[in-house]
């Protein structure tokens, strides 16, 4: 699903969130203290991060207000994980540009429910404004359309949704779950031939340029994706 750095002092409580993360899909890197949290955040630029206050060497307010300020790692969303519940504290993470905040002690399905939902969130307000072109397939998110070449698609809101997902992702293979969930919503529990058969009709939109057709390839034994090659 993505790439997770934790951020947090007690091995504990890392281990604790890596092993929901991963259950749910997703890799995770990890830091003990604010200084190497920084350094891992400009390195490896994570999808999200999730930081606790109370560190070593550079306490979590300066490691958010750190990855805010570089324009590299600025969008990266940020959610506070902390005991410290005072408002105030809570005032200025999100004032530093924190996306969310929970305190401990927390339900490890709340968290992963709370990154989802700041990821999707990020996803959307990232593609909400402009164009996007990959090869010659070209996206107009506020009118919501896309074009191959000069040839406006009739796509169905979840074709559009689909193309886009593979299109953002390049490269990257999705399970028929994991389209399920971002495509058709995490509370949706249909039979995964939907997405066979809505990539079926997606390939089909295609016959004018078989060859752009392939880029949705099917990876055996797992499911989709776009081919950045």
């Amino acid at each position: 699903m993505g790439k997770i750095l934790v951020v947090d002092d007690e091995v504990n409580i890392r281990q604790l969130v890596q092993f929901n993360f991963e259950k749910a899909g997703f890799e995770v890197i990890e830091a003990d203290d604010g200084i190497k949290a920084v350094q891992l955040a400009k390195t490896q630029r994570p999808e999200i991060i999730i930081l606790d206050l109370m560190l070593p060497g550079m306490d979590g307010l300066e490691v958010c207000r750190a990855v805010k300020g570089e324009k590299d790692t600025s969008a990266i969303p940020i959610i506070m994980l902390t005991a410290k519940n005072e408002e105030i504290d809570k005032i200025i993470g999100l004032e530093l540009g924190a996306d969310d905040y929970i305190t401990k002690p927390f339900s490890p399905r709340e968290l992963v429910a709370r990154v989802k939902a700041v990821l999707r969130r990020s996803q959307r307000e990232n593609t909400a404004t402009g164009e996007l072109s990959v090869k010659h397939l070209r996206f107009n998110f506020v009118r919501y359309e896309a074009y191959l070449g000069n040839e406006k698609l009739e796509l169905t809101p979840k074709e559009y949704e689909l193309l886009k997902l593979f299109a953002t992702n390049l490269g990257k293979a999705f399970t028929r779950e994991q389209l399920l969930e971002k495509v058709w919503g995490y509370e949706y529990f249909g039979d995964t031939r939907t997405v066979d058969v809505h990539v079926r009709h997606l390939r089909a939109k295609f016959t004018n340029d078989p060859e752009f057709a392939e880029s949705i390839e099917t990876v055996r034994g797992v499911g989709y994706r776009f081919s950045d090659r």
